[in-house]
């Protein structure tokens, strides 16, 4: 392809990239291994980008989708996404040493839904089927729980008794989606009791916020993160929503010269659990192939910092006596 290296000015999302939770999440891992001296397993991927992942299985961790490959002792990691109630007692019958890295905004949603249950309401939980945070929540619950993902499903889904329910969102939908649904369950039940949309995680919130902002001067829009990350699909979704192009760049090479021939302004931002180093390597590419002018976007700043993984129980490995 030819390059022209004609201007191409860049507007980088503010804030963007790791959220705390995911900060914590990977600092529990590393520090983990760096205080017992041995392999950690992780139950399922820490968070949803392969590059973390990869970079954490080069340091010593173990990424595995069922603690039954975990050996009996060893210590487990929890990600940030949750687990159930029966995930939690299978580890403890195990002897396994647990850490539990769940974001403490979703652990707020779990507790959110185990009150409404103690209540004795039936739970709607807003989300994506199979997605592990919802499966760690539903596990959560006890009770009637029902999974939603529409407006269509607010308007069906089927409850024993109208005056008792309660609804839950998962932390990383699209804002805009979760108010309609919320709206749908409001109309038909207007008995319902929730949150709005406060337990969609803030760090989901803001980058989508600041996709909206950049998407009124944006032809085009890169959104670095992971094809299975949902708070990254989100910003897609809104770019899309706002009546821009987006490309999901997983990879460098994901990014194409094609993707923003004849642009002059495009926005650059990444999901909550993508690296910065991503958003680098994108601006670093279209350096290649256009003169660059980069530009913050701020539209507010994240101070939030959550408590740290509580490593205390750990026991480091002693070496073999001689």
């Amino acid at each position: 392809m030819i390059q022209d290296h004609s201007p191409l000015t860049v507007l980088l999302a503010a804030p963007r990239s790791f959220c705390a939770g995911v900060e914590r999440a990977i600092r529990a891992v590393e520090e983990a291994l760096d205080r017992t001296g041995r392999p950690v397993y992780v139950r399922h991927e820490i968070v949803h980008n392969d590059r973390v992942v990869e970079d954490l299985k080069r340091k010593g961790a173990i990424f595995v989708e069922d603690l039954a490959d975990i050996p009996d002792g060893a210590v487990a990691i929890f990600s940030a996404h949750g687990v159930s109630r029966a995930v939690e007692r299978e580890a403890a019958s195990r002897g396994l040493s647990v850490l539990d890295a769940t974001c403490p905004l979703v652990r707020r949603v779990h507790l959110e839904g185990q009150r409404h249950s103690k209540a004795g309401r039936e739970v709607i939980v807003i989300g994506h089927r199979g997605h592990v945070e919802i499966e760690g929540t539903t596990g959560q619950i006890d009770g009637t729980v029902h999974v939603i993902e529409s407006v269509a499903e607010a308007l069906t889904v089927r409850v024993l008794n109208p005056e008792r329910i309660a609804y839950i969102t998962q932390t990383t939908l699209s804002v805009d989606d979760t108010r309609e649904i919320i709206a749908a369950l409001k109309k038909r039940f207007p008995a319902v009791q929730g949150p709005d949309i406060k337990t969609i995680c803030y760090a989901t919130q803001n980058r989508q916020m600041a996709v909206r902002v950049i998407a009124r001067r944006a032809e085009r829009i890169i959104v670095c993160g992971a094809r299975n990350s949902s708070n990254t699909n989100r910003l897609c979704e809104v770019a899309v929503n706002e009546g821009r192009q987006a490309l999901l760049m997983q990879d460098p090479k994901d990014l194409t010269l094609s993707f923003i021939d004849g642009a002059a302004v495009i926005g650059l931002t990444a999901g909550a659990s993508a690296p910065e180093d991503l958003v680098q390597e994108a601006l670093a590419q279209l350096a290649q192939w256009r003169r660059l002018t980069v530009e913050e976007v701020r539209v507010t700043r994240e101070d939030a910092q959550f408590a740290p993984v509580d490593l205390s129980h750990l026991v480091p490995q002693l070496a073999n006596a001689s």
